[in-house]
């Protein structure tokens, strides 16, 4: 016995069942499924196994073959864009490399403990390849986007704090500069310091 993935009513993806689970998922003659051995996603209706779930239903006539072979471009022209084998989409961005530097070059350089917000970046990245290989994609989609998020927030917060740093070296140079040039102003106007 075959399992099915099947799309729902919202454009995604769910399975994977047996047809007697199908049965209580509620899909419809249209919905469309798909298991292994199938080229492309086709209408439940339209798959000799799954007429036990329409069976009980009032006016339902099995497809017969010929009409099933007539229908069949039907169903490819019906296919919805994007969909194919299960998988197929591409996995998320992990950001687990712009997260692990971002969260360590700012601590090494600056000492900054802010910069530590990264490691929720890290945390969220390190989840986004294995919720993709359960076939979590809506989960590794959403790791993706918040561990992106929390490199983006690591990455400015060091950006700033070494900012923050030159800015101080520039400051006390300066003002170092200027206590010299102070002193020798005193000297050569006859003032002692």
């Amino acid at each position: 016995m075959n399992r099915y993935f099947y799309i729902d009513s919202e454009g995604k993806q769910k399975g994977t069942f047996s047809p007697e689970e199908l049965k209580s998922e509620n899909i419809k003659k249209d919905t469309l499924v798909w298991t292994q051995g199938m080229n492309e996603w086709m209408r439940a209706s339209d798959v000799a196994e799954l007429d036990i779930i329409f069976a009980e239903s009032t006016g339902y006539y099995p497809p017969q073959p010929a009409a099933q072979s007539a229908a069949q471009p039907a169903v490819s022209s019906a296919q919805p864009a994007g969909y194919g084998a299960p998988q197929q989409q591409p996995m998320p961005k992990s950001w687990l490399i712009e997260s692990i530097l971002a969260t360590v070059l700012p601590f090494l350089l600056c000492s900054s403990i802010f910069s530590l917000l990264g490691i929720i970046g890290i945390v969220h990245a390190s989840k986004v390849e294995s919720l993709y290989i359960r076939g979590d994609y809506a989960g590794s989609l959403e790791a993706s986007s918040q561990a992106g998020k929390w490199t983006k927030i690591a990455m400015w917060i060091g950006i700033a704090w070494v900012v923050l740093w030159i800015v101080v070296v520039v400051l006390i140079i300066a003002f170092g500069v200027s206590m010299a040039n102070i002193g020798d102003i005193l000297n050569g106007s006859g003032y002692e310091i």
